[in-house]
């Protein structure tokens, strides 16, 4: 069975209206050259697809069979269509998103900003750990990632755009949070609430305190900034976050930021896609928007 794309799209056309006519003016044919590529089309399938009855046209077994598949092969033409005409301009076409939890406290904001200069584009955010974001990155997912710095041999382009500068925190009844001084040392001991296996955070956290021959002493893990800031309110433990993500707690006296020598871990954020992958417009004015937006 062969038959050419013209001729499903005559077909469905035809079954759609259930005219000759109708759809000789649909698709600016004449109605003998419609009946020529619908009998050519019978002929490839070896049944009738059409039975006249008086005035009226009906499908048969056979051409209600083939139109639901016209139909289904159509909608995909014109989201295609739609989907390629999206992609010629930076104002249309998907954007797909990927950033650290951490991130996404500010993230949303500089999506807002894009959003209203790019009111057309569909964009879609993913938000996950670190770990999460570099399995995304070499499955090639997402258009543009914003996260630390990825390591070292990982096949990608990045820009920082954003200090991350990583702080201590305490409720504010906890011992230390009395102290007006601290030393890393003074940390040792005492129970932290730490961010999940991946986390970019964690592991600088644990780098440093490695670095500084600090052992925590009790550890709770939790996933996400928002559970890890709640669990230090309630005096679970001490915790290392991002600056970004504690100002209105800090404003309204439900966390406090430890003074301790030798904070804040200063890290970076990151602008980031695949090596070589191939922007689409759209993605090209997000990245442009992100680093001109850059506090660095």
């Amino acid at each position: 069975m062969h038959f050419t794309f013209r001729q499903l799209q005559v077909f469905e056309a035809v079954a759609r209206h259930l005219s000759f006519t109708r759809a000789a003016e649909e698709l600016h044919l004449t109605q003998p050259a419609v009946s020529m590529q619908i009998k050519q089309l019978e002929g490839s399938v070896g049944l009738p697809l059409f039975e006249q009855v008086g005035k009226k046209v009906y499908l048969t077994d056979a051409g209600s069979a083939l139109a639901a598949h016209g139909r289904r092969i159509a909608d995909c033409v014109r989201e295609a269509r739609a989907e390629l005409e999206e992609l010629m301009g930076a104002d249309g076409g998907r954007l797909r998103v990927g950033v650290v939890s951490t991130v996404n406290y500010f993230a949303t904001g500089l999506l807002a900003g894009f959003t209203r200069a790019h009111p057309e584009v569909q964009i879609t955010l993913d938000v996950t750990n670190r770990r999460d974001i570099l399995q995304r990155l070499e499955d090639n997912e997402p258009d543009i990632v914003l996260m630390g710095k990825p390591p070292d041999g990982f096949d990608v382009v990045a820009e920082p755009f954003r200090t991350n500068p990583l702080v201590p925190i305490a409720a504010p009844d906890h011992p230390l949070a009395k102290r007006r001084r601290l030393a890393v040392a003074d940390l040792a001991g005492h129970s932290f609430v730490v961010r999940e296996a991946g986390s970019g955070t964690r592991a600088a956290m644990e780098r440093f305190f490695a670095d500084h021959d600090v052992a925590p002493g009790r550890t709770m893990e939790l996933t996400g900034n928002e559970a890890i800031k709640q669990a230090v309110e309630a005096g679970i433990g001490l915790a290392v976050v991002s600056r970004h993500t504690i100002g209105l707690e800090i404003d309204a006296g439900r966390l406090v930021e430890l003074p301790v020598k030798g904070f804040p871990i200063m890290r970076k954020w990151y602008v980031v896609h695949r090596t070589g992958k191939r922007l689409s417009p759209c993605a090209q004015a997000f990245r442009a928007f992100v680093l001109a937006h850059a506090d660095i």
